[in-house]
């Protein structure tokens, strides 16, 4: 495509570029920010920010929660969520569900202790934390006495667990995944996935 521009109009639109850039340096373009930036603190005023990663998908994208309360007694309630701009995967941008985060966290059946259907029950139990990490525990142990394949029929030793998988989550740091990988690979599970197929 072809443009023509007349001399005319090229100065009328550099004109006008140096008489707004000429405004905002005398500090009239500050105004609007300004008068945000002043809003802002109020809203926030008593919070305490916690970063965070959102838990949706594979990306891992940097949260920023608010809440009002003690977090260290547990009776602090979120308040504001936004995204992190100091994060280097979203840079302050979430998508619709990681910007509705504040409803997964308020949900009503959102689960905040574990709990176990014990066998022949029709309903779960809430159990604490000790009781079902002791009882995940016993279950692997359990498992991979009975199941554990030290060597294949040709007599190599191949140490392979194959009746328990792990899933793990991939919104993590490259460290974490890293040394759950070891841990993981270390008691011989063979299965081992997560929703972004590392």
């Amino acid at each position: 495509m072809n443009m023509e521009i007349s001399r005319r109009s090229f100065l009328k639109g550099a004109g006008a570029g140096v008489a707004a850039t000429t405004i905002g340096a005398f500090g009239f373009g500050e105004a609007e920010a300004a008068f945000v930036a002043e809003l802002r603190p109020y809203k926030l005023a008593g919070t305490t920010e916690t970063r965070n990663t959102c838990p949706y998908c594979s990306v891992a994208c940097g949260v920023i929660i608010y809440s009002k309360g003690d977090i260290a007694q547990g009776n602090a309630v979120a308040m504001h969520l936004e995204g992190d701009v100091d994060h280097p995967t979203n840079r302050g941008t979430l998508c619709p569900k990681g910007a509705a985060l504040l409803d997964f966290i308020k949900s009503e059946t959102r689960l905040t202790k574990p709990k176990v259907r014990r066998a022949g029950s029709d309903k779960f139990e809430e159990i604490s934390w000790n009781e079902a990490l002791d009882n995940i525990a016993r279950l692997m142990k359990d498992d991979r006495d009975a199941n554990f394949i030290e060597r294949n029929m040709d007599g190599v030793q191949v140490n392979r667990w194959t009746t328990t998988g792990f899933l793990a989550a991939s919104a993590t740091t490259n460290e974490t995944a890293f040394l759950t990988y070891k841990a993981v690979r270390s008691t011989g599970i063979v299965a081992f996935d997560n929703q972004a197929r590392v």
